[in-house]
């Protein structure tokens, strides 16, 4: 984004992580926070008074946690777009909250620069999974019933194969949480190329949203893995 300050909500029911979040956040003079929420309810009335570029969420929350609260803000505010804040041992809600569309996935106990990063890429229009997030989800996956490890890893590879070297180029891009803008750029081709090979990628792997396609690039070991 260029021009206006990227305008965030936060909300969480823990006041120190708020505090932490937008201390990092006020370290970016291109973030703006305009609103803190300590439950779902608030945050959605919250965002619909202040109309934010990106909600940081907590995905455990009173009265509606991260999971609602994003449905919520898809119903009422769609131009909104979600980044949910994590902790190990949520990973089922971490897979509910990706097939509820939310376009970010970050750990709380993360590096600064993440939140800079997935918040700066969201507001972006990008899918941004922190590394940790996608290995934990990829690995889930597995241990759930959801396929072996190798086995999710083959089917990706093969799904992924059923796209052209070009779509395949993109899938890798949008997988470390770039934007369209930002792949146009590194295959110096107009947004509009870009916005159609995304199309035909989220297509081809038969998902609805970034994120999930995101998961499939991990999965096909198109996205470097995270460092041990």
């Amino acid at each position: 984004m260029t021009g206006a300050p990227i305008r965030v909500l936060i909300a969480d029911d823990e006041p120190m992580v708020r505090t932490g979040v937008r201390t990092i956040l006020a370290t970016d003079p291109a973030i703006e926070v305009v609103a803190e929420a300590g439950d779902g309810h608030e945050a959605v009335e919250l965002a619909r008074s202040h109309r934010p570029d990106v909600a940081v969420l907590d995905i455990r929350m009173p009265k509606a946690d991260g999971i609602e609260t994003l449905a919520a803000l898809g119903r009422t505010v769609p131009g909104t777009r979600a980044v949910i804040l994590t902790t190990f041992g949520e990973d089922d809600y971490i897979l509910r909250a990706l097939s509820g569309g939310a376009a970010g996935f970050l750990v709380k106990a993360g590096e600064p620069e993440e939140l800079l990063t997935g918040v700066r890429a969201v507001a972006d229009g990008a899918a941004y999974l922190s590394p940790k997030v996608a290995a934990r989800v990829v690995a889930h996956l597995a241990a759930t019933g959801a396929g072996s490890a190798a086995g999710r890893r083959a089917s990706a590879r093969a799904r992924t194969e059923a796209l052209t070297a070009r779509e395949r180029e993109v899938l890798s891009h949008l997988g470390a949480g770039l934007s369209n803008a930002q792949i146009a750029r590194r295959l110096r081709v107009v947004e509009g190329t870009v916005k159609a090979h995304v199309s035909a990628v989220l297509a081809g792997l038969g998902v609805d949203n970034r994120a999930a396609a995101a998961v499939v690039a991990h999965e096909a070991g198109l996205v470097p893995p995270p460092p041990p």
